[in-house]
């Protein structure tokens, strides 16, 4: 008979901490997640409400908060969670390959995108006259073309 093990469940032991700091930290990082959120949304909300910020310097940075309001959601609710009962530390071997999955790809994706954003001002800075040459976004199709 082999010796076969197989995890279920893991146990989150988070930051070792005071049992009565439980809901000051649970409403402080309520309210950052919540203010993240908000922000990225507004963010978003602006560039595609106002014409004149359709440029792809404000494409990429509308695309970087879409991420980044993702990249918060994948880990805080998670974190709230352990912060608010007794038995939130607790997370299934599937959401926690889920979940880091996410925040790898999530990560990974956002590091792109910072890439391509400096290549961006590269090219501005370079060729200021010829900036829109390099770059052609098409803001309907979100269709990205750089030209070299």
């Amino acid at each position: 008979m082999p010796n076969v093990t197989l995890v279920t469940t893991f146990f989150l032991s988070g930051i070792p901490h005071a049992p009565a700091l439980d809901t000051m930290l649970f409403v402080t990082f309520l309210v950052i997640y919540i203010l993240t959120v908000l922000g990225n949304f507004l963010i978003l909300m602006v560039i595609r409400v106002d014409s004149h910020l359709h440029t792809p310097m404000y494409y990429f940075l509308s695309n970087l908060s879409f991420i980044d309001m993702w990249f918060s959601t994948v880990t805080v609710p998670k974190m709230l969670m352990t912060l608010v009962s007794p038995r939130g530390g607790a997370i299934s071997f599937h959401s926690c390959v889920a979940q880091l999955y996410s925040f790898h790809f999530l990560g990974s994706t956002e590091c792109f995108l910072y890439t391509v954003m400096s290549y961006d001002r590269y090219l501005a800075i370079s060729y200021p006259l010829s900036g829109p040459v390099f770059v052609c976004i098409d803001m309907k199709t979100s269709k990205t073309r750089f030209i070299i």
